[in-house]
């Protein structure tokens, strides 16, 4: 039978979600050559593990099983460039999208009805009865807004996980996508007019939105942070590199809490300036090392005590020298008169580059 789609399911601890869905898929699509392309990012239930036992008894079943790399958008383009197939879906491994649409989604790109098609959540003839996350239906309303107007496609749904295109479409925008977060749909209509010349055309296809079957979410409260970050790359990214601008954004938030532990040393304890200068270092490296884990390296994120301690303790040790930097700079020019807050700004601006580059090879960038 010759191969017509690869299905896509980037997974994270979907281990018992496995075989019901691809029991499912078998179903749906009938005589239609397909396979299955399973992309684990590192699981701790065994997610790969399963994968690979089901593909012993089915060889349409593959599995990529990923080390140090993290995020559904990355997956998917890991799985464009893994088949042969010339069609390609991606779709979550929760039961949450509906295989039996897969046949239809098909058919249209065959017949050159569309070239992409995408399960809308909010299509008429959708529904999304069974989610019962009302915030998150509000969030996805506001993103799907601000989405059209960057992607120039008038679409209900943008922010679906749930499409598919012709193969080798998704691999020819697959060197300008960004690979960040969630959002990989977004990424590929964002591109699509930049390399291909024009917008791809859309068909939409009416999804019943069902529950999870089991597990949690990967989805947190970070996937907002997800979503501006590809808006973001896709609009200034080729001026400042996003993953420099996201690690810049937190540290504007780490000057704040810079600022607010060095005055209350300075005008409430009554410390001397060198000891709230590296007071305030210190809380606000601290600080600086949890909201980079949890928003701007969130696709490589430590998780675990031990893992966090040893993360902190890394980003601690990587940035001891800029650090020394910062704090050397500051007392200078406070001793030599400068006023307290720009000496400290300054010895932030020195500490704040080397503070980047080592962080990101040794702490997040390790593998």
């Amino acid at each position: 039978m010759a191969l017509d789609l690869a299905i896509i399911l980037p997974t994270l601890n979907e281990r018992g979600n496995l075989a019901p869905l691809v029991e499912r898929i078998a179903a749906a699509m009938g005589d239609v050559g397909w396979e299955v392309i399973i992309v684990d990012d590192d699981s701790r239930d065994g997610t790969a593990e399963e994968a690979r036992a089901l593909a012993l008894g089915d060889p349409r079943i593959r599995v990529i099983q990923r080390i140090g790399r993290r995020g559904l958008a990355s997956a998917a383009i890991e799985g464009f460039c893994a088949t042969a197939a010339p069609f390609v879906a991606v779709m979550d491994a929760d039961h949450q999208h509906d295989p039996a649409l897969l046949p239809a989604m098909l058919a249209s790109l065959q017949a050159q009805a569309a070239e992409i098609c995408v399960a809308s959540r909010f299509v008429p003839g959708a529904s999304t009865a069974d989610w019962a996350a009302p915030e998150r239906e509000r969030l996805s309303a506001l993103a799907n807004r601000v989405a059209r107007r960057l992607t120039g496609v008038e679409l209900t749904d943008p922010m679906s996980g749930y499409f598919m295109l012709e193969t080798a479409r998704a691999r020819a925008l697959v060197p300008r996508l960004s690979g960040i977060g969630f959002k990989i749909l977004l990424d590929l209509l964002a591109t699509a007019p930049k390399t291909l010349g024009t917008p791809m055309r859309v068909k939409e296809f009416p999804l019943q939105f069902a529950a999870r079957r089991e597990g949690t979410s990967k989805l947190d409260r970070a996937v907002l942070f997800d979503f501006l970050a590809g808006l973001y790359d896709k609009t200034l990214g080729q001026v400042i590199p996003t993953r420099f601008a996201l690690f810049g954004t937190v540290g504007g938030l780490g000057v704040i809490v810079h600022f607010a532990v060095l005055s209350a040393l300075l005008f409430v304890l009554g410390e001397g300036f060198a000891l709230a200068q590296t007071a305030a270092v210190l809380v606000a490296m601290s600080f600086n090392f949890w909201l980079n884990n949890w928003l701007t390296y969130r696709d490589k994120r430590l998780k675990g005590w031990s893992a966090v301690l040893r993360g902190w303790l890394g980003f601690c040790a990587t940035c001891a020298v800029g650090a020394f930097a910062n704090v050397a700079v500051a007392t200078f020019l406070e001793g030599r008169g400068l006023f307290w807050a720009l000496a400290a700004l300054a010895g932030i601006v020195v500490g704040s580059v080397w503070n980047y580059a080592l962080s990101s090879r040794f702490v997040w960038g390790r593998f």
